[in-house]
């Protein structure tokens, strides 16, 4: 593993930014967050940064329980430098979900595989259930105590990406989570946990089970309007927990394009590496085994013909079929 030490020494004496996925939700935003409040601890100021948006009820509402501030690519760029140093945190360099950014990339801390290798100075890529829990980690292992808010801001970051450790837990996010818990807030955390669903998300889920299409064990539900890409997760989700589902494949056409999300229970099917291959040649995608993320950009769609939802539905079932390359058949 990766030491400390060795991203505290390249980070010092240098203008830093913590770096997350394009549209950050609790995980990624606990773990900058907590990798910015460590960093303080050795004398390395940083700015935590995203492109996109924060279109997730539960993240909006971390960034207000800790008094968070992220700021977009937007309000940056134009003072940002290309000697600028640059930790990708929750995602990796042309993972397909993030902006390039003009700084260098100099570090990359994430739980996801890699399906673009990129040379970093200081890399930390594990599959674990959460980003949080390498963060987690660094405190455990530097002999660093996270406060009360960085810590209910990880072991909130964990329990979301793992769905209350239902979803690609491992050993190291269970020992994380016993290092985190006597620390955290009890009341703050329950706080988060609670009323995370606005009014609007009805409309989806109405959707979502309007559109519902099972092929097999494969569940495909079609959002005919723009939808938040952490409604798409949480909508994919709530089809996977159909006792007749195994696969759930979601996906919404939106003003930029096409954004879905996939869950497995069938350890045939890699979610990510089914998105990853199915996507190859009109988009792109990938994941963990139990779940993933894909797009389809805007000017790709009239690729997909006058019966994109069809298109769509075909191109994964057809994947399948043939099996991914990781995946036999």
């Amino acid at each position: 593993m990766s030491k400390l030490s060795d991203l505290v020494a390249l980070c010092q004496g240098h203008t830093v930014y913590i770096q997350t996925h394009n549209f950050p939700d609790p995980d990624a935003i606990a773990s900058v967050f907590g990798l910015q409040k460590l960093l303080e601890l050795y004398g390395v100021e940083s700015v935590l940064c995203y492109d996109g948006r924060i279109d997730k009820l539960s993240a909006s509402k971390m960034l207000d329980a800790f008094q968070i501030q992220m700021l977009p690519y937007e309000c940056l760029v134009s003072d940002m430098q290309e000697t600028d140093r640059i930790i990708c945190v929750d995602t990796q360099k042309h993972a397909g979900n993030v902006t390039d950014f003009v700084g260098d990339e100099v570090a990359c801390i994430d739980h996801h595989p890699t399906f673009v290798p990129i040379e970093y100075k200081y890399q930390d890529v594990r599959i674990t259930g959460a980003c949080a829990t390498l963060i987690a980690e660094y405190y455990a292992l530097s002999g660093k105590t996270p406060d009360s808010d960085v810590a209910t801001a990880l072991l909130y970051g964990l329990k979301m990406d793992t769905l209350q450790f239902t979803r690609g837990v491992t050993e190291l996010d269970i020992r994380m989570f016993e290092f985190l818990f006597p620390l955290c807030d009890q009341e703050k955390l329950a706080g988060l946990e609670r009323n995370n669903m606005e009014f609007a998300d009805l409309k989806a889920y109405g959707a979502a089970i309007e559109s519902i299409e099972l092929y097999d064990k494969t569940g495909f539900s079609c959002i005919p309007f723009p939808c938040p890409d952490a409604l798409i997760a949480i909508l994919s989700d709530f089809i996977l927990a159909l006792i007749e589902v195994e696969v759930a494949v979601v996906f919404s056409f939106r003003e930029d394009g096409v954004k879905l999300s996939v869950r497995s229970e069938d350890p045939a099917v890699h979610a990510g590496d089914l998105l990853h291959e199915a996507l190859k040649d009109i988009g792109n995608g990938g994941g963990h085994a139990s779940m993933g993320g894909g797009f389809i950009s805007k000017d790709r769609l009239p690729e997909l013909g006058h019966y994109p939802k069809d298109f769509i539905r075909n191109l994964f079932l057809n994947t399948m079929a043939k099996g991914t390359p990781e995946t036999p058949a």
